[in-house]
Parts: C-alpha cells; sequence; structure tokens
C-alpha cells in the first residue's frame, strides 16, 4: 500500500540525522514508497470543522549538511492523510496537549501514532504510576514538607520536574545535603506543577536502560552509561549509548506493561529501566531506535511501520 504520511515535528532543518528517531522513520517511510510531508506544531489549525496543518512535501537522505529537500507549504485538511506521526519533542505543556485535542478530531479515520487522546493521558513521569510495584519509591507533590520528609525516610534521593525532559532540572541529593529548601524555592519560580522525588538507584552508575516497544512487544535495547561525575544519562549531557540485551526481570517488566500499551494504541514506546525498577514510559516522541540498530544491525522503523500499515489495513 502507499500512505499519505505527514509528520509533526520540530524543524527539520535542525534534527541530528545520526540519531534522531522521526528522522529514522521517515527513510523507512520513504524507501515503503509513502508519500512524505512534514509540517511544525504551530502549523496545526482548526477551521470550520476541519482540522489542517501548512505541509510541505519532502524527500530525505542519510546526508549530513543536505538531509531533505521539500516543496513549497500548502494547506492541507489532515483528514485527506491516511497517517499523522506525532514526533514533536516536549516540553509535554499546554501547547503540545492542544495538539492531541486537535489531531483526536480526525483520529483514527487517520490514523495518528501515537494515539492523541492516549499520548494526552499518559504523560511519563505519571503514567509509570499505574505499576507502581515495578517503580522506585516516589513521591509526587509540590509540598516542601512532604519531599523533606521523603528525603529524610530515604535518604539519597533524585528530585526533577513532572514534566521535565532531556534531563533538565534533575538533581540528586546525597545524605545530610542541605539544598531542598532552596531547590523548591527554585522550582516554585519555574513550575507551577508538582516535582517528583524518587529514592536513588546506585545501579543508575551501571546504566539507565531504554527498551523499545512496538506494539506492546519489546523489540530492542540500549543502556546509557553516565558520565563521570553525572547521576544523569541523557546522551546529550554525556551518557554513553552501551550494547545491551533484555534480562528477565526486564522482561518481566515488558510482559506486565505490553498488553495495556497495545490496548491504548501505544505502537512506539520507550521505557526507561534502571537496575529492577521501570522510571518512566515514554510515549510522546521515543527515541534510540537508530542507536539500537547500530548495536543490533536491525532496523526497529521497519517493525514501526509493519505496525502501522498493519493498523491502516
Amino acid at each position: 500500500m502507499t500512505l499519505k504520511v505527514a509528520v509533526q515535528m520540530d524543524s527539520i532543518a535542525g534534527i541530528d540525522i545520526k540519531g534522531d528517531s522521526t528522522f529514522a522513520l521517515m527513510l523507512e517511510a520513504q524507501a515503503r514508497g509513502h508519500e512524505l510531508s512534514w509540517y511544525l506544531p504551530d502549523e496545526l489549525a482548526w477551521q470550520d470543522g476541519k482540522v489542517m496543518a501548512r505541509l510541505r512535501d519532502v524527500t530525505v537522505q542519510r546526508e549530513v549538511g543536505n538531509h531533505f529537500s521539500q516543496g513549497e507549504d500548502r494547506t492541507v485538511d489532515l483528514s485527506e492523510v491516511d497517517v499523522v506521526l506525532l514526533r514533536q519533542d516536549p516540553p509535554y505543556d499546554m501547547a503540545y496537549l492542544t495538539t492531541t485535542y486537535l489531531l483526536e478530531r480526525i483520529h483514527p479515520k487517520t490514523l495518528v501514532v501515537n494515539d492523541p487522546m492516549e499520548v494526552r493521558n499518559a504523560p511519563e513521569k505519571l503514567f509509570v504510576t499505574n505499576f507502581v510495584d515495578l517503580m522506585p519509591p516516589t513521591l509526587i507533590t509540590r509540598n516542601a514538607e512532604m519531599i523533606r520528609a521523603f528525603q529524610v525516610a530515604h535518604q539519597d534521593i533524585i528530585i526533577k520536574p513532572l514534566y521535565g525532559n532531556g534531563g533538565a532540572g534533575v538533581f540528586h541529593l546525597r545524605p545530610g545535603d542541605d539544598n531542598l529548601s532552596s531547590l523548591m524555592e527554585t522550582y516554585a519560580v519555574m513550575y507551577r506543577e508538582p516535582i517528583i522525588a524518587q529514592k536513588f538507584l546506585p545501579d543508575v552508575r551501571k546504566g539507565d536502560k531504554r527498551i523499545i516497544l512496538v506494539d506492546g512487544e519489546p523489540v530492542g535495547a540500549i543502556n546509557r552509561v553516565p558520565a563521570e561525575g553525572e547521576s544523569r544519562s541523557n546522551m546529550h549531557v554525556g551518557g554513553q549509548a552501551v550494547r545491551s540485551t533484555l534480562t528477565a526481570r526486564e522482561r518481566e517488566i515488558c510482559d506486565r506493561i505490553g498488553p495495556e500499551l497495545k490496548a491504548r494504541g501505544m505502537i512506539f514506546v520507550g521505557i526507561d529501566v534502571i537496575g529492577e525498577w521501570m522510571t518512566e514510559i515514554n510515549v510522546t516522541s521515543p527515541t534510540g531506535i537508530q542507536e539500537i540498530d547500530r548495536f543490533d544491525n536491525s532496523n526497529l522503523s521497519s517493525l514501526i511501520w509493519d505496525a502501522i500499515e498493519a493498523k491502516r489495513a
């Protein structure tokens, strides 16, 4: 089948083609003969009952500095498109949520991946609370005294903004650390949402594993090892990607959450696991498939498109 595919994403000009999962998905769509276009989230609109976007037809190639060419802007009714890939990066804010409300009006006639209603209902650090026995001790609140009591109970903790991304605003408070009050004052200025506190997991020194699931099934993993002196494993802050396979515990976690992801129409999901514990379920704009492909000589984009095409069929 030939599908009309529109990608809602951040500017294609600025992506890192060596690591960007959206770019890999676009290459695979193009290789399958699908008609490819893209648009910015700000170019999504509703008017007179129609959900529209300013699309540009695009071709992509794996050539640094010359990775895409595109046509002129044109306004298109997205109900005329077969698939929309919801792929802009967080922050998971009201602007992000509004795009899900708009795209929900065309889904599933136009298949939106992942399902926009379920994306809206599953912010990464909250969705994981559906599986409390699989996650480390966690507190979500704006109340400084409750966080202080959590620190006293667990001594070594991580605190971070509930809707943060990319490791921004993440702090490791060690036993006896007296910076909590100052951090809470800073958070109060920067965020209106609650803060998440978790027991620090020493296993993070061995890595924070990203596991990719396609239609509820685990298909690959990488381990992201923090740089020396860092508690964050995000690769853009110095974390190193290392080849990895799944442990028995990680397969148990995937077996538990997989059916729920599939039932919610979550085709492409990335979960984060440290040691024995799942810390996040990423459904907005998961990453990691290019790194896994290089280590495993695989093509996870092909598996994702197999699942998309099966749903369209």
